[in-house]
């Protein structure tokens, strides 16, 4: 718990770290991002008017629906719970469709952050080890489809960790077993022009506090600090923690509500092609303001998520 005060604030610090030092070191880059919806079609419908390729519909035995959309290395999961029903006490059912469940009855937006990983059951003792663990490492396969039409199986092990300053994020990391199956370079060619992604950002009361978590949830050791915040800069891709202010400054949005705890609040995306990042947006009517050099889709266009492309 990072609620303490004073001594006991910085005694809970300094075991934390202990414990994180102790853990298996290795930096972990962006893996995917989770964008929960109430209406997946008309999710997938907005990215394909921001001008991304969206994959079909793909359903999870514990009742979430998804589309994807591929970048090199790197995924938004559009993800809607479509049958209830199927819900149930299992460690998928619990940490990933009725957390989504949760988050949805206060909103849309960003809502898992997952990082890529060698070794899901590692991760698991590592993040048991530093205290952040939030269950064994689990693991699921469903069928995918090639441009095709074909079958192929996809399966993932995950290893989820808590942050308890920020309880309305999911945290995991993400191996992927047959990765061949997953990832189509087709699917990655965007009208848009966006070639991979450039970061995401989380907006805390106080970033500070998040320090520890992050640095042993991403494997990086030594994190950047400004008057705005921290970021870890990993193999793909930063992460920046920043308060309101300066996430309203940078972006020119309003950051989700933290009275709850921290949030994620933006994705950002690298394009090749100004131009093409222009048109794509003009054709598929989509408002956007320019700021610091960055075209920024504001929440209220981007179902409650902050869409950068820088």
């Amino acid at each position: 718990m990072w609620i303490a005060t004073g001594c006991g604030y910085w005694i809970v610090r300094c075991v934390l770290f202990a414990r994180m030092m102790t853990a298996e070191w290795m930096s972990r880059g962006l893996d995917h991002i989770v964008h929960a919806v109430r209406d997946l079609d008309a999710a997938g419908e907005l990215y394909r008017r921001l001008g991304f390729i969206v994959g079909g519909r793909n359903r999870h035995s514990w009742g979430t629906h998804n589309r994807l959309v591929q970048l090199p290395g790197f995924f938004v999961e559009l993800v809607t719970v479509a049958e209830p029903e199927k819900l149930g006490s299992d460690g998928f059912s619990t940490l990933f469709g009725r957390f989504n469940q949760s988050f949805l009855s206060h909103g849309q937006g960003l809502s898992l952050l997952l990082l890529e990983s060698r070794d899901a059951r590692a991760d698991a003792a590592a993040f048991k080890a530093a205290g952040i663990g939030a269950a064994e490492a689990m693991s699921f396969e469903r069928e995918g489809k090639r441009p095709d039409g074909s079958s192929v199986k996809v399966a993932f092990s995950l290893a989820f960790a808590r942050d308890d300053g920020a309880p309305g994020v999911s945290f995991a990391t993400c191996q992927q077993h047959f990765p061949e199956n997953f990832w189509n370079p087709a699917f990655q060619q965007h009208p848009n022009s966006a070639s991979g992604v450039a970061g995401v950002v989380l907006v805390a009361e106080n970033p500070t506090d998040h320090h520890i978590f992050l640095s042993a949830f991403t494997g990086v050791r030594d994190l950047s600090a400004t008057s705005s915040g921290i970021a870890a800069s990993t193999p793909r891709g930063e992460i920046k923690v920043m308060d309101p202010a300066a996430f309203r400054s940078h972006f020119g949005t309003e950051p989700p509500d933290i009275s709850r705890g921290a949030r994620l609040a933006a994705v950002r995306f690298a394009v090749r092609d100004r131009a093409a990042l222009t048109a794509a947006l003009q054709a598929g009517g989509i408002a956007s303001a320019v700021r610091m050099g960055s075209t920024i889709v504001a929440p209220e266009t981007a179902m409650g998520a902050t869409l950068v492309f820088d």
